[in-house]
């Protein structure tokens, strides 16, 4: 079985090219909370979240939804050692 892509908000954001605030801004939410979500997504509403995968243009699928240090770990153990 293979792992799927998971790609944190916070990347996400980045490779699209948005700053923190730009990307708040378009979204209709504070930077703060958009900071918020970015640390731990696991209680990002649908519609928003909706909004972000429109914004980023990244499929659903390929977004991590919990603490974004859970899929730090989660990349660590898959890692192979050199």
């Amino acid at each position: 079985m293979e792992d799927k892509i998971n790609f944190s908000l916070e990347a996400c954001r980045k490779n699209a090219g948005f700053t923190l605030r730009e990307a708040a801004k378009k979204l209709g939410i504070s930077y703060q909370t958009l900071s918020k979500y970015e640390n731990d997504s696991s209680n990002v509403s649908m519609s928003l979240l909706k909004d972000m995968v429109f914004l980023y243009q990244v499929p659903l699928d390929y977004i991590f939804l919990g603490n974004k240090y859970d899929l730090i770990r989660r990349i660590q153990k898959t890692k192979v050692p050199e």
